[in-house]
């Protein structure tokens, strides 16, 4: 589950990685000064500027499974419409999303265009069967990468033969009961973070969490909980949108690192910033996971945005080594 939920557009769009860097309190914050020379070993990874962000595997697997998944309202969960949703699921993974993302964000595409495009590039629609022919609306979340995918939904439900709506909602808060009270009937969702939003709702705010790095055990538990709102879940897509830790590419090349066990091997010690938002430290999915999980230790803390525009400029411009970022973000594309 990410280390905060975005409400709105801004957190999924690239704002621009030339944006000046807002400045967090510590000496080089602001971008100002000339990233340190290059050092490495037990004093650490001093950052390295670069254009290209990558991300960083996470190969022991701290972050949970926020995979794309239909949920849909059960009173109109005909087989027909499923898999008509599930071909979208079937579609992605997170290197397409990842484009999509970067059509609408960057190149300024809309939604509904960028959705089309690639709906036609990959024949979303053939084979599909024809469902009963009524009648969809389609809930989106108020940040682009889910008014996509509900475009996608869109097309694929058309092709099915149904008459969809696409509108865009806001925040899960509001976009949930409606899907519960069929006001809408389809959403695009992300399995980690729906399974611990509906656990709250169904077994109290202090419930142990259910999501996991398992994407199985994850979804098996969104089923069960979905069962007892009135909703059920299509297949999840390979396509994720969840925490993540990257680098520039120089960095990368530098330092000799692609996984998160790499950078704490060779990157814990003194010249290594961490980027992130201010309770970055004290969140399992970030500072803290990371010194749990993989013994990584930074040393030190730059307090900047939820994997925003303060962040990549702040690795773009040499002067974190390591921050966190949502791992379809549009700036890590070519």
């Amino acid at each position: 589950m990410r280390t905060t939920r975005r409400p709105s557009v801004t957190a999924a769009a690239v704002l621009g990685l030339g944006l000046v860097l807002a400045a967090c309190g510590q000496e080089g914050s602001s971008g100002t000064k000339a990233a340190p020379e290059a050092t490495s070993g037990s004093e650490g990874c001093a950052p390295v500027a670069g254009e290209q962000l990558v991300v960083l595997e996470d190969d022991k697997m701290l972050q949970n499974t926020d995979n794309v998944i239909p949920a849909v309202n059960a009173e109109v969960a005909t087989p027909e419409l499923m898999a008509a949703l599930n071909a979208v699921s079937a579609a992605l993974d997170t290197e397409q999303l990842i484009e999509l993302n970067r059509a609408v964000d960057v190149e300024r595409e809309t939604p509904l265009v960028a959705a089309q495009t690639y709906a036609e590039e990959v024949g979303l629609t053939e084979g599909l069967e024809a469902g009963d022919g009524g009648s969809i609306v389609i809930g989106a979340a108020n940040f682009s990468e889910n008014q996509t995918l509900a475009e996608l939904y869109r097309i694929a439900l058309e092709g099915a033969g149904y008459t969809v709506t696409v509108q865009t909602i806001g925040n899960r808060e509001l976009y949930e009961p409606a899907l519960e009270a069929g006001d809408i009937q389809v959403v695009p969702e992300y399995a980690a973070t729906m399974a611990d939003f509906l656990n709250g709702k169904v077994n109290g705010p202090e419930a142990e969490p259910v999501s996991s790095s398992d994407l199985e055990e994850t979804v098996a538990a969104l089923e069960d909980l979905g069962e007892q709102v009135g909703l059920v879940f299509g297949e999840a897509s390979p396509a994720q949108d969840q925490n993540a830790f990257a680098v520039t590419q120089e960095f990368a090349d530098t330092y000799g690192v692609s996984t998160l066990t790499e950078l704490a091997e060779k990157c814990s010690g003194e010249a290594t910033v961490l980027g992130g938002p201010p309770e970055c430290p004290e969140r399992p999915k970030c500072q803290a996971g990371l010194e749990e999980v993989y013994d990584f230790r930074a040393g030190s803390f730059s307090s900047l945005d939820a994997g925003g525009p303060q962040t990549k400029t702040a690795l773009t411009d040499g002067t974190i080594s390591v921050g966190l970022v949502f791992s379809s973000d549009a700036a890590l594309g070519g």
